[in-house]
């Protein structure tokens, strides 16, 4: 049995060696950048128009000119006009190109238009008020994104300004989310008293779904030979396997001994924790990785959360770090084990707050509902005193 952070070295130390892949822009966010993006343009191209107004050469009302006709209207999209006469203006818009000739808007909150002209009413005005000015934000040919970079909306932006239809990204492990059990039936079914509804591979999935990492599920019964079958097949085609069930000491659980016979190696079985102690992690000689995780759905649950989405997050070249929560509470633990607690985590003050939820155990999924994440407490200790900052692990 290996500890809590002997897994996690052992399984960063079989990343996933990502491909580069090109994908529309419109379906890149939560993807990893795989290319060094630059401003095509300076940003903004022009010096733009902040705020709804008038735009006047400074120099005018410093001579104490406050009335001022207006020339005309720069709209946003137009070319940039022209004033012809430093005494006079233009009404500008938001986004517009500022008028040659103008130095200076004010906003329409601090003007009087009337009669074609326009009065300024304020007593103190600065020079270059509300000018958004070119290449304040980024030259051309300046970098804006860095490969490793996660996309999210605003990256979108981004590339899209650039006129980035298309970016590179690392690709995803291809993937198969594989449930054993007898005992097990589609979620369409009507169980008999005997049997439940399949759930764990649907929150496997979801989870993967949040991170943009497809897979298919597949269900296999408890049987040996055709499991060896099957999961050898499996394997060949996927660069992932994530199992659940069938990894404990039951006389049905054939999951680990097939794996080693289809060639994924043992590279540890049992973690010193609470819940998912009988966690299975193997490895091929061709770099095919196997993560058995207990059938118990929290225990399912966590280690997705604890060990996958930190290995794949690592593979991309992005950090897995914990953030660190507050207990709440005092909490006490007596197994020598690392002990994963439900938590509800609530800012307050702001200060993350955990609150612990233990449920009913490891089969307990239902309470997952009032749960937002699991805090790890260490081994080593058996009392975690209200106020003690521990790691956290989020899944909201």
């Amino acid at each position: 049995m290996v500890s809590v952070q002997e897994a996690s070295r052992i399984i960063f130390s079989h990343l996933y060696k990502a491909r580069i892949v090109s994908v529309d822009v419109h379906n890149a966010v939560g993807r990893v950048l795989a290319e060094e993006v630059r401003a095509d343009r300076d940003f903004p191209p022009f010096d733009r128009v902040a705020m709804d107004g008038i735009a006047i050469a400074y120099e005018a009302w410093k001579s104490g000119q406050a009335l001022f006709p207006i020339q005309g209207v720069q709209a946003a999209g137009q070319p940039q006009n022209q004033l012809d006469k430093i005494t006079h203006c233009f009404e500008v818009m938001t986004g517009s190109m500022l008028p040659k000739g103008t130095d200076t808007v004010i906003r329409y909150e601090d003007v009087t238009v009337q009669n074609g002209n326009a009065t300024i009413n304020l007593e103190v005005l600065h020079p270059g008020t509300h000018i958004h000015r070119q290449k304040q934000d980024a030259a051309r040919s300046e970098i804006l994104l860095e490969p490793g970079t996660l996309l999210s909306p605003a990256e979108i932006a981004l590339l899209a300004s650039v006129g980035k239809a298309e970016v590179n990204v690392f690709s995803f492990p291809v993937t198969a989310i594989v449930s054993s059990g007898d005992e097990l039936v589609a979620v369409e079914a009507t169980p008999e008293p005997h049997q439940i509804r399949r759930s764990n591979v649907y929150a496997i999935e979801a989870a993967m779904r949040e991170m943009q990492w497809t897979a298919k599920r597949y269900h296999l019964p408890d049987e040996e030979n055709i499991l060896e079958e099957r999961l050898k097949k499996l394997a060949d085609e996927n660069d992932v396997l994530i199992l659940s069930g069938g990894v404990s000491k039951g006389k049905f659980d054939f999951i680990p001994q097939v794996l080693g016979k289809i060639g994924i190696k043992k590279v540890f079985h049992h973690v010193s924790q609470r819940p998912g102690k009988p966690f299975w992690f193997g490895v091929s000689d061709s770099g095919k990785v196997a993560f058995a995780l207990p059938g118990n759905p929290v225990s399912t649950y966590m280690c997705f959360y604890r060990y996958i989405k930190p290995w794949l997050m690592k593979s991309l070249g992005i950090s897995s770090d914990f953030e660190s929560v507050m207990l709440a509470d005092d909490f006490s633990f007596t197994p020598t084990l690392t002990n994963f607690l439900q938590v509800k985590v609530k800012n307050e003050r702001g200060k993350l707050q955990a609150y612990p939820q233990p449920g009913g155990g490891s089969g307990d999924f239902a309470n997952l509902k009032h749960v937002t994440g699991f805090v790890e407490l260490e081994a080593e200790k058996t009392f975690f005193p209200a106020g003690e900052v521990v790691p956290y692990i989020p899944f909201r």
